[in-house]
């Protein structure tokens, strides 16, 4: 074993120094969850970063605008009450995101088109099960903060890191929860408690490892479809460049069941795009 651990007090001080929700957040989340999506982006423009981000998300090539969408009140109609809170998170998302990555080779870029391009496949996936609700589709946004916990907690080790996995061929993932007990969707759960995002949300997100043979119901099957669409995604010629095709482990009895449907779902999205 590595002669490096990550203590606890490393994790407790790097949730701690995550950033609060900012106001104007809180208040167009509030907005969004009320249906009253004009005083949402009356909000939201009082923030420049969000209005540059909300016009720079939706204005990438997979949500197939055929002009640029500007108005902050055009895009929240556009959305609507279920994506506007979606990418609200997303937002939330990005004040984690570092300046530099060190354990993957990730742009920022990179990572705003993985958010972008999770969140359309997602929305069609739960239109797939008829599983549509806001926080069903919030869930998506915890996905990647997994990936920046795992890049901040391991920049200081990467040697050792790439050490074992040479040795032992050990995902991210799991190489966490050998040393500290908890897994990079842990994580994600307090994260969200800080956000103030419902459990409900989190919980699918821990659902998504594949590993909690204790889950059943709705939360199961929305996990299994989370799982297979974080291996689908990071399986694309970008990301696998940036080393995350390897980040978690494939759990493929617990996906095996709805591969088929899975595959003729998103099949589908990608035509239509």
């Amino acid at each position: 074993m590595p002669h490096y651990v990550i203590t606890s007090e490393q994790i407790t001080l790097y949730i701690q120094n995550i950033p609060p929700t900012p106001e104007v957040v809180r208040q167009s989340l509030a907005y969004v969850r009320a249906g009253d999506l004009p005083k949402a982006a009356k909000c939201a423009e009082e923030d420049p970063a969000l209005k540059l981000y909300l016009r720079t998300l939706v204005n990438r090539p997979i949500y197939s605008f055929r002009n640029e969408v500007t108005d902050i009140s055009q895009i929240f109609g556009i959305l609507g009450t279920a994506t506007a809170q979606q990418i609200l998170y997303n937002y939330l998302m990005t004040l984690l995101v570092p300046k530099e990555w060190s354990l993957f080779t990730l742009s920022n870029h990179a990572f705003y088109d993985l958010q972008a391009s999770l969140g359309r496949k997602w929305e069609r996936i739960l239109n797939h099960l008829g599983l549509h609700s806001r926080d069903n589709e919030s869930a998506i946004t915890l996905l990647p903060a997994s990936i920046i916990v795992c890049d901040a907690l391991f920049k200081d080790h990467i040697n050792e890191v790439k050490q074992l996995r040479s040795v032992k061929a050990l995902d991210y993932n799991t190489i966490l929860q050998r040393l500290t007990g908890s897994t990079l969707f842990d994580l994600c759960a307090q994260i969200a408690e800080k956000w103030e995002i419902p459990s409900t949300v989190s919980d699918i997100v821990q659902a998504s490892s594949g590993v909690n043979t204790s889950i059943s119901g709705d939360t199961k099957i929305l996990g299994q479809w989370m799982h297979l669409l974080l291996f689908y995604e990071l399986s694309q010629s970008v990301y696998v460049s940036a080393g995350l095709n390897e980040f978690i482990d494939f759990q493929i009895d617990f996906v095996q069941e709805i591969y088929e449907s899975f595959m003729q779902v998103v099949g589908n999205d990608e035509s239509n795009c």
